[in-house]
């Protein structure tokens, strides 16, 4: 009896795993135009990290993590998102010392218990960056026209940015006691079940709930930008200033209050109408005191999260790259020299399979047909004996006879104007 896969973990197999890597390779080349370096951290940490960083009464920490205690009793959890463990490694090294602002960025799996749906599984990728060292609201609008780069160099359009301030320490209370007032005024037995929890334990995050009847119920609800003090409404004012000024699509949203307690004034997301229910496809903001409260020095910081998934939906399965050339050995003599061509080949830079078979003529050429390749070469007895190599366009059946040594020229120039 097989061995099936885990529900919610998904094997990627290409075109997805292309797309992936497309990703990766685009996020490293944008970041390190601003100045981050990739910093890689473990999947698995200190239960404590996630309590501590993302709050015990967030969704997250109380039904969605993979927790477990190891050998020693140890409570440890598989990373649901990558912040926490950065700021983590970010104090060990003592980063803070070192560079007044550290701009790093993560790529790699997380892992929440939750219902997979299209563009989340329960093993789900992000790429990550964290700005930390800066207060000034540069540093903000520099991360997000980075991101919005980062999305368009993938070739996504029709995306919203939406944004909103959560305030500080110093005014968010004022606003969670104004915003607690108005909830309190509303029969309990309306809300969810998540938000009648909410309510009191985290009152803004009933602002963030999508169910209809919760959110029509707080449609008059205060407004967070109403209750920012002077210091937060100059930030907020001057991000925009510099996000309007790249002429970046914006909307202000009131509700938007992110699903993690450690956010302060500038927050973010980045959604699209076509991934399904869950639209958001990044998503960030500010976390000035969130090292601190890990036990390390008083700095600040700003961040975002992509999910890969989502942003694969939008990419599609989008364009394999073709083999150059697929190469067939007819007998021992004719394997020997199509191997050695094969090599030198891939080292001048063409990209190609040799079939290792020993099959009848016809069979392998279906093969070379199905194999997606530009071209076809063929080295049998006759062409072994001279150091010929027999070559077809398989997109046209034109074949010619040629030197092996003239192989790879003939090949370059053949791709080169296709």
């Amino acid at each position: 009896m097989s061995i099936a896969r885990i529900k919610g973990f998904a094997d990627m197999f290409p075109p997805q795993s292309n797309n992936f890597t497309h990703m990766e390779n685009c996020a490293r080349d944008i970041f390190g135009r601003y100045g981050f370096v990739e910093l890689r951290t473990p999947l698995l940490e200190f239960t404590e990290l996630f309590q501590r960083s993302i709050g015990e009464e967030t969704d997250v920490v109380q039904k969605e993590m993979y927790t477990f205690p190891d050998r020693k009793g140890r409570s440890l959890t598989l990373r649901p998102e990558a912040t926490a463990g950065v700021m983590r490694a970010y104090i060990g090294a003592g980063l803070a010392n070192c560079d007044p602002v550290s701009r790093l960025f993560t790529i790699g799996p997380m892992f929440r218990y939750e219902r997979p749906q299209k563009g989340r599984m329960r093993q789900f990728h992000q790429v990550n960056c964290e700005c930390l060292g800066s207060q000034s609201p540069l540093a903000d609008a520099e991360l997000i026209i980075m991101l919005m780069r980062f999305l368009r160099a993938l070739g996504l359009g029709k995306l919203v940015f939406k944004l909103n301030s959560l305030g500080c320490a110093e005014c968010r209370p004022r606003f969670k006691e104004a915003l607690l007032e108005y909830l309190r005024g509303i029969d309990r037995n309306a809300f969810c079940l998540d938000c009648t929890r909410r309510v009191e334990s985290n009152p803004l995050r009933v602002l963030d709930c999508k169910q209809p009847g919760c959110r029509s119920l707080t449609d008059n609800a205060p407004r967070l930008l109403d209750y920012n003090c002077p210091e937060c409404r100059a930030h907020f004012e001057t991000v925009l200033a510099m996000l309007r000024a790249e002429n970046l699509p914006l909307e202000l949203d009131h509700r938007l209050v992110r699903g993690l307690d450690y956010y302060c004034r500038t927050t973010f997301e980045v959604v699209s109408g076509s991934v399904g229910a869950q639209s958001a496809v990044a998503g960030g903001g500010r976390y000035d005191g969130l090292i601190k409260s890990l036990g390390g020095p008083d700095v600040p910081g700003v961040g975002f999260a992509c999910g890969m998934e989502r942003l694969a939906l939008l990419l599609g399965d989008g364009a394999e790259q073709r083999p150059d050339f697929y190469m067939l050995g007819m007998e021992e003599a004719g394997r020997a020299q199509a191997f050695a061509l094969a090599q030198k080949l891939r080292a001048a830079g063409l990209r190609g399979k040799m079939n290792f078979s020993t099959g009848g003529f016809k069979s392998l050429m279906r093969q070379a047909g199905k194999s997606g390749a530009r071209f076809c070469l063929i080295i049998g007895p006759d062409e072994a004996s001279r150091g010929g190599v027999s070559i077809k366009h398989l997109d046209s059946g034109e074949q010619s006879s040629l030197p092996q040594v003239d192989a790879i020229l003939y090949l370059q120039a053949g791709t080169a104007n296709d």
